[in-house]
């Protein structure tokens, strides 16, 4: 078997990446004419027929491969530059053509020495494409300046307040602050209320604040960006703030966006806590964004994020105009448990389960908390199935004895906030806070 060269080999890639190029399969076709190979060639000059059954070049080339073998050890051609309107028939390699001040391979390599690889190469590297593109990187790990993060914005989701179970108060608060004005642009306009401003909802852990984000998102109809912690911060000096700068300008060119910044403490702490200058130059770039240049800036913008120690949040980005609107995320109320606990036990093999009653047993649990119990009841059936040989389904008893074994998670987050509420609810900022914990009997 004839060796093939390292052209004919990178030449056969390209036409593997495109196999619809028909001047580049023939201009392979005519490397392997000229390298012996009539067989590989007349395969290549067919291939281009179906592409393109009327063309000159590709007619002449199957008649030289059926009737006109090259002789073995003819000159390799030099490279052109595949155009549209490749030439009738490539032209062997001349001394002139080759010779362009490089060494050639001397005798004895293995390689034919009257060739030129490094003029080959550079002629045809604009035949095939790189196969990884990499941007270098500097010496201080920035890379290239004008780079752009790749920040993942979804489309508009088919996720609604309707489908919230429960939580009506937190329905009604967020109709207020970003549904109603948008239903309502003459009112919007002649009451001068502006689409800017964020929301910033706090709570304990597990209760839906993310999944109560893309309904609002979904309510209007509009992208949605989630951004958290690790998608900003940078360990190279400035790529903290270009990262939230360059996220910042993706909601705008994609607005109507909702950008969610979940962990909204770790994003925007208190500057006077940190002893790194980086997190306190990321602090004062989001408050830049959120400012926007214009008041026009961020028109269509709704930023939304979530926290559970909105203490920890820097005090500036809860002034008028950026996150001045809080809403607190309470555990699930009844209706939203039912719903939880039906969406976990949709596809589980179930049987004479009273769900009004494990709704009752279920309360201060969060929307984890309730996904929990559902694998644990799933899960003591298997066992059970296992040991004693039989299939059973999965009944009221599995689901109590789990709901007997869940601790609510909530609880060391109401711990430390009844001491923010007790003393440094200053403002009423808690206060529906408080009222949640007295209604509870936990303050």
């Amino acid at each position: 078997m004839p060796e093939v060269s390292p052209l004919i080999q990178s030449l056969r890639t390209a036409v593997e990446a495109a196999p619809g190029d028909v001047p580049l399969r023939l201009h392979l076709a005519g490397l392997l004419l000229d390298a012996g190979q009539q067989d590989a060639a007349v395969m290549e000059v067919a291939v281009a027929l179906t592409h393109a059954p009327g063309d000159g070049q590709a007619k002449a080339l199957m008649v030289r491969a059926m009737g006109m073998p090259a002789p073995a050890h003819a000159p390799a051609p030099v490279l052109a530059p595949v155009s549209a309107t490749p030439p009738t028939e490539p032209e062997p390699a001349t001394d002139t053509d080759i010779d362009v001040g490089t060494e050639t391979e001397p005798a004895g390599t293995g390689t034919s020495a009257d060739f030129n690889w490094s003029a080959a190469s550079d002629q045809v590297k604009d035949v095939i494409p790189p196969r990884f593109v990499e941007a270098p990187l500097a010496t201080d790990g920035s890379g290239d300046p004008d780079d752009s993060p790749a920040w993942d914005v979804d489309a508009p989701g088919t996720v609604r307040l309707a489908d919230v179970g429960g939580m009506r108060e937190v329905k009604d608060r967020l109709e207020a602050a970003f549904l109603a004005p948008l239903r309502n642009p003459e009112l919007r306009k002649l009451y001068g209320k502006s689409l800017r401003g964020g929301l910033l909802l706090y709570g304990p852990p597990g209760c839906g604040k993310t999944f109560v984000a893309r309904a609002v998102a979904g309510e209007l109809g509009a992208s949605f960006l989630s951004v958290s912690v690790n998608d900003v911060l940078d360990m190279w000096i400035g790529n903290s703030e270009r990262n939230m700068h360059e996220l910042f300008e993706t909601a705008r060119r994609q607005a109507p966006c909702v950008v969610f910044l979940d962990e909204l403490d770790a994003l925007g702490g208190k500057r006077s806590r940190t002893q790194s200058a980086g997190m306190r130059n990321t602090v004062n770039q989001l408050l830049t964004e959120l400012d926007g240049i214009d008041a026009a800036a961020n028109e269509g913008v709704f930023v939304l994020a979530a926290t559970n120690v909105p203490w920890d949040v820097d005090i500036a980005l809860r002034r008028p105009g950026r996150f001045d609107r809080t809403l607190l995320v309470l555990p699930p109320d009844a209706p939203a448990r039912e719903t939880i606990l039906r969406y976990h036990l949709r596809e589980r093999p179930i049987e004479k389960v009273d769900l009004g009653k494990l709704v009752k047993v279920t309360d201060g649990l969060s929307g984890a908390d309730l996904a929990h119990l559902c694998e644990s009841a799933a899960e003591s059936a298997l066992l059970d199935s296992v040991r004693t040989g039989v299939v059973r389904m999965i009944g009221m008893k599995d689901l109590l004895d789990a709901a007997k074994q869940t601790v609510p998670s909530t609880e060391p987050w109401f711990s430390a906030a009844r001491n923010v509420a007790m003393y440094a609810n200053d403002g009423g900022m808690y206060d529906d806070l408080v009222a949640y914990l007295k209604k509870k009997r936990k303050l």
